[in-house]
């Protein structure tokens, strides 16, 4: 898209929610994994934090310098999108490097949506060995077309059925960098 038409689609944006409500709610919810990492006394090793790429990328940016414990930090990157504004099967695109197996993993990703592509992770981190695995999403798309078995562990805020981009979320693979949550 050209730089004039993504300055007018932000024009025409509302503002869903803005920087501080983001991190008001990033607090609160690095508040609660952090209770949860305190509440597991029986890990041995770190906690692998996968950000995935690149909705994740600035979500995890602002909550993992609000994370108490030892983590390590690697990433997956599956889409479903590619630079679209509509879902098509799942892209596989990047692996973790890390060896998952007996390890706690905490996905971290932009939005839950219909959940296919978060399931998705949360299941190939099972077959690679996790001893369990955690979600943690910016937000949660409020609709009826989720699976009522696919749910986020943690979610800092919800949004309504709209389109919606910034903060990490892209509007047809642009306008991650907003420094706010807008929808269309």
């Amino acid at each position: 898209m050209r730089l004039n038409e993504l300055e007018q689609c932000v024009e025409q944006a509302e503002c869903v929610y803005s920087a501080a409500d983001i991190s008001a709610a990033l607090a609160e919810q690095a508040s609660k994994i952090n209770s949860r990492l305190d509440s597991l006394s029986d890990l041995s090793e770190p906690a692998v934090f996968l950000p995935v790429m690149n909705g994740g990328l600035i979500y995890a940016g602002q909550l993992l310098p609000l994370i108490s414990k030892p983590v390590v930090v690697d990433y997956i990157h599956a889409t479903r999108y590619r630079n679209t504004t509509r879902g098509f099967e799942l892209e596989w695109k990047v692996y973790p490097q890390t060896d998952l197996s007996g390890r706690l993993v905490v996905v971290l990703d932009d939005i839950l949506d219909e959940g296919h592509t978060l399931d998705a992770i949360v299941k190939y981190c099972q077959q690679q060995g996790a001893a369990s695995v955690l979600s943690a999403v910016l937000v949660t798309k409020q609709h009826d077309r989720r699976d009522n078995d696919i749910t986020a562990d943690f979610s800092a805020l919800d949004v309504p059925d709209r389109y919606v981009f910034g903060y990490g979320m892209d509007y047809k693979g642009q306008l991650r960098n907003l420094n706010g949550i807008y929808s269309i």
